[in-house]
């Protein structure tokens, strides 16, 4: 690097968003690599102007909005505080003793500490606008990124051009050496501890580390940490308002660097530049999906796929242009790579994207799109589409595994609510499409067991594709429900003033119905113990008369007297077979029973509650759209990797969700160990000491 020169004070004073981004021009074409120094002061004081010192239009004046300016960026300014950087530098670092072709650990760490002692005694995690160079002249403030890039700036102006910058999703730190294959720790991370500096980030760190990203960090070339700087810009000037100018020339910047290809491994730039152009389209530009996409095949091609980001980019993308089930496959596949690390308490951010995902997107998903069920009959509803309950079991399949093996659990209360609001939204038969494993090899008596489910919900499949009718969940003993309400109707048939049922009179009716209630307990009960009440009921039948009102829901089961019978021939009027087998309300506190209710039922409190769900059942055209959307459904199958979640197998594809069991088993304590990893030698252990809190 050759210092500041009259080819960059040239470009001073810089009065426009086209003026600056024609010196980053200048310094990318450069056959020299570009003056980090420099670009850096440059973005912080223009980023300083428009933001910290600007003032916000009072409560009156929001609706003009602020007015669009620029401030004039003078040559003796930016040259003072580079003067400034280089001599702190150069003043503070003896290099008589690096004889090496290369930087060695002891020289990064005292580079390192020059930044660090000049810091004010506070730390500044999350506040904005501290992460350039301007900020640290000026302030004596960096934010942990900011250090990291204060200490490569420095090496470059020592000449240490083997020193680079290596960036995680949520930390930063230096790699160096021969190949680049030497790292070392120059910054904080979280409430921070200055013994950290230095320490190598071997492999014990890395593994299964969100914040390494599994050794698979994006080690930046000088034109990338450009990039980096560039993508780190902070337009926001309050919590609600963003200047337009800074986030204009912005975005100037990274399509300069993504047209010269600096972009191309690195997918948060291309993430933000997504973002960017979601707010304001560029003319003759890739559209946001496309730039989310690429990120996304940077992050497989290049890193292995061990980048979250990229996809909660992508789904945040989907969420807010209501392509909903795009969205909630995105966030799966998130939850699919962040699966591959441990958590600890390091990760806060990622756990706070997933927390929002989990807990605030997909409830307001499933709120939106419940209302609305029945409205758009030419495509299929989302909570009826198997595909979208199998990638929300799939999401926290992930965040399960993600859980396992940390010294940290993940789940607790909220987010097992959360879980069964959205399952619960679905409609049940949806579950009979889905077809449930593990990927590790389970017991074979499990499997066994298992199969006799699939079976029946095989068949159940096989029938809705044959006669156009949609399938039917199980009951709670496990019994297939009865055959559809629309048979039965159109075979009961008014006869004169009675009413005859496939030419049967009423009470030849009642009696082929009881044989069949007991039929089905022997067809479908051999290997479970039949339900007494019923055996006891087809018993009786044989020597007393059924009491109608215990049928429905009251009174003894059977009458006692003839004269009881006689009485209530002659007073009451007969119990209608259409009323019995209807599902309609017949004027009583009770309704109807029918053949499922009956094999549902244990209970006159059941009874109430089939009454309720009866209730809220869709009027028949809306029922006859969803017969006709399921039919067309094919199964699809899901891979559980997670304990948690293959403990969960039965009760996510049965009829009825136990909910307390969901959440009970979510929020068990997880198979979590400590696990203590060594950065260096025990010697440099036994050495650390916690960094006392600046004040």
């Amino acid at each position: 690097m050759a210092g500041f020169r009259d080819r960059e004070k040239q470009h001073f004073p810089l009065q426009s968003i086209q003026s600056a981004v024609d010196l980053f021009r200048d310094q990318l074409a450069n056959s020299e690599e570009p003056n980090l120094a420099l670009l850096s002061i440059v973005l912080g004081c223009i980023e300083n102007t428009l933001t910290l010192n600007r003032a916000v239009s009072s409560r009156d004046d929001k609706a003009k909005g602020l007015e669009p300016i620029f401030p004039v960026i003078e040559l003796s300014t930016v040259e003072a505080l580079y003067t400034k950087f280089v001599t702190l530098v150069k003043s503070s670092v003896d290099l008589s003793n690096n004889t090496g072709e290369y930087s060695s650990r002891e020289l990064v760490k005292k580079v390192s500490d020059v930044i660090w002692s000049s810091l004010t005694r506070s730390y500044y995690k999350d506040k904005a606008h501290l992460q350039s160079l301007y900020s640290f002249l000026t302030g004596n403030k960096l934010d942990c990124f900011g250090v990291a890039f204060a200490v490569v700036a420095a090496c470059q102006v020592l000449r240490l051009n083997d020193v680079h910058l290596a960036l995680s999703e949520d930390h930063a730190w230096v790699v160096f050496g021969k190949d680049l294959t030497e790292s070392a720790e120059v910054t904080w991370h979280g409430k921070g501890n200055e013994d950290k500096r230095g320490q190598p980030i071997n492999v014990g760190v890395t593994e299964k580390s969100w914040l390494y990203l599994n050794g698979q960090p994006v080690v930046c070339s000088r034109h990338m940490e450009t990039a980096a700087i560039v993508s780190g810009i902070n337009p926001s000037l309050n919590a609600t308002m963003d200047s337009v100018e800074m986030g204009s020339l912005q975005q100037e910047l990274l399509w300069l660097l993504y047209d010269k290809g600096h972009l191309a491994k690195y997918p948060m730039a291309l993430g933000n530049l997504g973002d960017l152009e979601e707010i304001s389209t560029s003319p003759g530009r890739p559209p946001p999906l496309e730039l989310f996409k690429e990120a996304i095949t940077s992050c497989k091609k290049n890193y292995n796929n061990q980048h979250v980001y990229p996809y909660t980019y992508l789904g945040g993308f989907l969420y807010r242009k209501k392509l909903y089930k795009d969205a909630i496959q995105a966030w799966a596949d998130a939850s699919s790579v962040v699966k591959s690390f441990n958590y600890n308490r390091e990760d806060e951010e990622i756990y706070k994207e997933f927390l929002e995902i989990a807990n605030e997107l997909v409830p307001n998903i499933v709120r939106s799109v419940a209302s609305e069920l029945h409205r758009n009959s030419e495509t299929r509803p989302l909570l009826q589409d198997p595909e979208v309950y199998k990638d929300i079991l799939r999401f926290y399949d992930g965040i399960c595994e993600w859980e396992e093996g940390s010294s940290t659990p993940v789940l607790h209360v909220g987010w097992a609510q959360h879980l069964v609001y959205t399952l619960s939204k679905f409609d049940p038969r949806v579950r009979c499409f889905l077809d449930v494993g593990a990927s590790d090899g389970d017991d074979d008596d499990e499997e066994e067991e298992n199969q006799e489910p699939k079976a029946k919900r095989e068949s159940t499949r096989r029938a809705s594709h044959s006669d156009g009718t949609a399938p039917v969940g199980r009951g709670r003993r496990g019994r297939k429900k009865a055959a559809n309400d629309a048979e039965t109707k159109n075979d009961v048939k008014s006869n004169g003033n009675g009413v005859s049922v496939n030419g049967k009179s009423d009470d030849d009716q009642i009696k082929s119905t009881i044989e069949e209630l007991v039929s089905k307990v022997g067809e479908e009960g051999q290997n479970d113990t039949p339900n007494p009440n019923i055996a006891a009921l087809a018993q009786a039948c044989s020597e007393s008369i059924l009491n109608k009102d215990y049928l429905l829901g009251g009174g003894e089961p059977f009458t006692t007297t003839a004269t009881a019978i006689a009485t209530s021939t002659s007073s009451e009027p007969r119990v209608e077979i259409n009323e019995f087998l209807s599902t309609k309300s017949n004027g009583t506190p009770f309704m109807g029973l029918t053949v499922e209710t009956m094999l549902k039922a244990e209970s006159p409190a059941d009874m109430m509650l089939c009454r309720k769900e009866t209730d809220s059942q869709p009027a028949p055209d809306d029922l006859g759209t969803k017969v006709d959307i399921l039919a067309s459904l094919d199964p699809v199958s899901l891979s559980l990797r997670s304990e948690k979640m293959k403990g969960l197998k039965k009760l996510l594809t049965s009829s009825k969700l136990n909910t307390s069991a969901i959440k009970l088993q979510l929020t068990a304590q997880s198979q979590v160990h400590l696990k203590h990893s060594k950065r260096g030698s025990e010697a440099e252990m036994a050495s650390m000491r916690k960094r006392t809190r600046r004040e």
